[in-house]
């Protein structure tokens, strides 16, 4: 009978093969499905921010508690990306994304039928505990059934998929407005609607297994083998056909891993504060976008919609072109260009605000939402990819709090700091968050493009998709020609 040490090794060795295989067609429908998790959350978050007037209107809330409504969902989010991603780890990734889906299609169908600002932030905040653990299970399912190269550019597209599910929700929201329906029942239709793409997302995941990795690191040997062979064409030879019972990770291990590779930190903490730097910056200007465009006169309700869909197609190509470019410019590369982008854009808003050059206002947003979706493309990736094998769901967790933390507080106090300081004020200082991305990326992050950890020793290794596994990247920190 072999030690726990010797099955550790073992399965080891077999994550490490895992990683660093080619994928199949069905790995890379996994993928898109996990991705497409993506839309949900896009549709929730800025659905409301397109309904405010009218939940204002039908429910009179103060500015405090309409703040809380639209951050109630991030804060519930914050919860379930770390409690989530820890149960993920213990029980598997197929349970809880199942659970967590389901849960979702009724809390998000039961905003429709509150009755008072109250109930609505506690449904918000209820609704995004499964948001969040759904998000950080299918960051790991992404890392642990496509390869790698092609793992970073599918996690990257988090962005283009957010922009694609903003622009159904500017659309859907524009048609029922436009066809007179009544505003009170209009917000709650809007909020409701989310319940249907997540029930689609719910039954086209019932047949996904649990991934060969998690199996791996469980001892269920045989069931990886047979799952191996459907997402990699490698049936893991060097496993035995019989299962074994395994210690668990202790989850307080999880940060000592993390931090005893000097690769492994500098890449989680970038990692950290990017998540942190881009949800505060979007949550305090982008959200607000339609209402600050109303309150400075840059343009009407009706034209509003209208002028942010247009915003949000830019922003959606820059989602999708992002992934593409990443293999030719580096994750270094991606996020610097980001930040830089997102930090001129801001102040040149603040400018045009405060000169009341009005028409420029929704240049400058276009400017920023093409740098955000940037910057905000990878942060994710890069927390659960350089993660190990055994924790990589509590990584993309922990990662994902980073961004709700943010987001949550930007949301809540924006709207407190642009009526005491003006719009023009408040952007300038969302510009510094920009900023303190930027610098991150330049200073901080190494380059991970291709990176595969090595379990048994707890370093990782970087390489190029187009190199042979184990090809170090430029000591610049660019990636290898």
């Amino acid at each position: 009978m072999p030690t726990q040490a010797e099955i550790r090794q073992l399965s080891d060795r077999a994550a490490q093969h895992v990683l660093s295989k080619q994928g199949t067609d069905t790995g890379r429908r996994t993928g898109w499905l996990m991705i497409s998790t993506i839309l949900i959350e896009a549709w929730d978050l800025y659905a409301i921010s397109f309904l405010l007037l009218f939940v204002k209107n039908d429910l009179h809330p103060s500015a405090a508690m309409l703040g809380l409504a639209s951050g109630a969902v991030q804060l519930g989010a914050l919860i379930g990306a770390l409690g989530g991603g820890w149960v993920a780890d213990r029980i598997g990734r197929r349970k809880v994304f199942i659970i967590t889906m389901a849960l979702f299609v009724v809390l998000a169908l039961s905003q429709s039928f509150v009755t008072s600002m109250w109930q609505l932030v506690v449904v918000r905040f209820l609704l995004g505990i499964p948001l969040g653990s759904d998000i950080s299970t299918g960051y790991a399912y992404i890392m642990e059934t496509m390869p790698k190269g092609k793992r970073e550019v599918m996690g990257n597209r988090w962005q283009g998929m957010f922009g694609l599910g903003e622009i159904a929700a500017i659309a859907v929201i524009t048609v029922l407005y436009l066809s007179g329906m009544d505003h009170g029942l209009l917000w709650r239709i809007g909020l409701g609607l989310g319940a249907l793409p997540a029930l689609a997302l719910l039954i086209g995941r019932l047949d996904v297994p649990d991934t060969a990795l998690w199996l791996v690191q469980r001892g269920k040997f045989k069931k990886a083998k047979a799952v191996a062979k459907e997402m990699f064409n490698d049936d893991l030879d060097m496993l035995p056909d019989e299962d074994f019972v395994m210690e668990r990770p202790r989850t307080r291990d999880f940060l000592a891993s993390i931090w005893q590779d000097p690769v492994r930190r500098k890449a989680s903490v970038f990692a950290w504060i990017s998540n942190a730097m881009q949800g505060a910056e979007f949550a305090a200007f982008a959200f607000y976008l339609p209402v600050i465009l109303v309150l400075t006169g840059v343009s009407g309700i009706g034209a509003t919609n209208f002028v942010t869909g247009a915003i949000y197609i830019i922003a959606t190509v820059a989602g999708f072109v992002a992934p593409q470019i990443t293999p030719r410019i580096g994750h270094r590369g991606v996020a610097r260009v980001g930040y830089g982008m997102a930090f001129v854009s801001l102040l040149l808003a603040a400018l045009f605000l405060h000169l009341e050059w009005h028409v420029l206002v929704p240049l400058a947003a276009a400017g920023l939402m093409w740098g955000h979706y940037w910057d905000a493309s990878n942060g994710m990736t890069i927390a659960s990819m350089v993660a190990p094998s055994r924790y990589k769901a509590t990584a993309s967790g922990f990662g994902y709090l980073f961004v709700k933390l943010a987001s949550f507080v930007s949301i809540f106090f924006f709207p407190i700091l642009f009526t005491e300081l003006g719009v023009p004020l408040a952007t300038v200082i969302v510009s510094l968050l920009s900023l303190t991305g930027y610098l991150a990326a330049t200073y901080l992050l190494p380059e991970v493009y291709g990176y595969v950890e090595q379990e048994e020793t707890g370093e990782g290794s970087a390489a190029t998709p187009s190199s042979p596994a184990g090809t170090a990247l430029r000591d610049s920190g660019e990636p290898a020609a």
